[in-house]
């Protein structure tokens, strides 16, 4: 099952996410554009402050916002409650069908949640109509390289390093190449994929430690008993702090693709 988020936490930490969403779209728009009437899908759509962003551009469109996570979605009904251009869904996009295929499939900082991207890539291909656009970031190679050395060496601690016996990662930071590869395998045409850097930095060692436990350490959490959460979102915060900044290092992935004509 997919973790849960603390939505409310979520949201009043964000706003690195949602720069970067809007940002992308902006890139998007200037690129390829939108006509303001499109069905889109807004993958991973969290509380919704991306999805907001997107709909300022459909004005005659509608959005079907999906999340796995029960509390996001409950915060993004609150959200839109009261806007018909928007239906809210908990949702695995890996299982997800629509009664017609779309227009736009919009997605930050999701994709590298899902570990088969091949799988991924054919179910967006079946979502979009032939032309059908996909806008899409996430975590790419070279994502939060500095930061996870940090939550490692924490990890091999004697306090929490029982906890950590069989470890694995929950997520995938691909590179470009290969994913312009897998998308035009999936039926994607026009595929455009590059990385960027978005380091980001926080102004305390507190609000660093306050982003790390709701974003980044989440699965680490889960795999601790409760009285050693903090503690250990603490220690990450302050080695990275002696490591010489507040920052984490993220690398996005992008992904501009159209939907190729073909069956």
């Amino acid at each position: 099952m997919p973790l849960e988020w603390d939505a409310a936490e979520y949201e009043a930490v964000s706003a690195p996410q949602t720069g970067w969403g809007a940002d992308f779209l902006e890139i998007f728009l200037r690129r390829r554009g939108l006509r303001g009437d499109e069905a889109a899908v807004d993958v991973g759509c969290g509380t919704g402050r991306v999805t907001e962003l997107l709909l300022r551009h459909l004005s005659r469109g509608t959005v079907l916002a999906v999340d796995a996570s029960e509390a996001m979605v409950e915060a993004a009904r609150r959200r839109f409650a009261g806007d018909p251009r928007v239906r809210v869904e908990r949702r695995d996009i890996l299982e997800l069908e629509v009664e017609e295929p779309v227009d736009v499939i919009f997605s930050t900082a999701t994709f590298h949640w899902i570990l088969d991207h091949e799988r991924l890539f054919g179910r967006l291909a079946r979502l979009l109509k032939p032309g059908g656009r996909l806008v899409a970031q996430c975590g790419g190679k070279g994502n939060i390289v500095r930061t996870l050395a940090a939550v490692e060496s924490v990890m091999g601690e004697d306090r929490f390093e029982d906890a950590f016996a069989g470890w694995e990662e929950g997520w995938i930071f691909m590179d470009p190449e290969t994913t312009k590869k897998r998308l035009e395998a999936a039926g994607f045409e026009e595929v455009e994929t590059w990385l960027h850097e978005e380091f980001t930095e926080f102004g305390s060692v507190e609000e660093l430690a306050r982003f790390l436990k709701t974003v980044v350490l989440k699965q680490h959490l889960a795999s601790l008993p409760e009285g050693k959460r903090d503690p250990f979102v603490e220690a990450v915060a302050s080695r990275l702090a002696e490591r010489g900044s507040l920052v984490v290092d993220y690398v996005r992935l992008n992904m501009l693709a159209t939907r190729s004509g073909a069956a």
